[in-house]
């Protein structure tokens, strides 16, 4: 399968399931060394260009900020911690890239460093880090229906056309 998002020209080939390791570690069609390159933070789009749906999301979440940062100081004084804030959560590979993500509105991510080879965080890539968010912060918008959908990524034709629901991505994957 080959992935390509135009704006930043990314290709990516992963293996097929001919070339995926068997139960016992060995390859079923012996193929030779498999590199997967996969994006990271830089290479993934920050934003999907919607807009914020609740003007109160940005002061709320900079109040949550404030008053938890006390708590995590004494939690943290490595400072080994990440608060995002409207930005991707990268958690499978998807074309467009973007569907692979999910953003938010609040998160807080335990023992991950806040900045990445001295720059500042665009997403967070879970298939690099490992480390699930620990607290994730829907800010309700309208009647909450797409804030609280449970609809399951399908798997197959479908998959292109179907985004999974917020709230199902945070319940099963995130």
């Amino acid at each position: 399968m080959t992935i390509n998002n135009n704006p930043s020209n990314i290709k990516i080939s992963l293996p097929d399931n001919t070339q995926l390791p068997e139960s016992d570690g060995t390859f079923s069609t012996n193929p030779p060394n498999i590199k997967i390159s996969l994006p990271d933070h830089t290479q993934l789009p920050e934003s999907d260009g919607t807009f914020v749906k609740n003007f109160q999301e940005h002061p709320q979440s900079i109040l949550l900020t404030d008053s938890i940062l006390p708590v995590l100081a004494k939690i943290h004084p490595d400072q080994q911690y990440c608060i995002g804030q409207d930005s991707g959560i990268y958690w499978r590979i998807a074309e467009p890239l973007d569907r692979g993500a999910v953003s938010p509105d609040w998160y807080y991510i335990p023992n991950v460093p806040p900045k990445l080879n001295g720059e500042v965080r665009r997403s967070y890539v879970l298939w690099q880090e490992l480390i699930p968010p620990l607290i994730a912060i829907e800010f309700v918008s309208g009647d909450g229906s797409e804030e609280r959908d449970k609809t399951p990524l399908i798997r197959g034709e479908n998959e292109s056309t179907q985004r999974p629901g917020k709230f199902w991505v945070y319940e099963q994957i995130i």
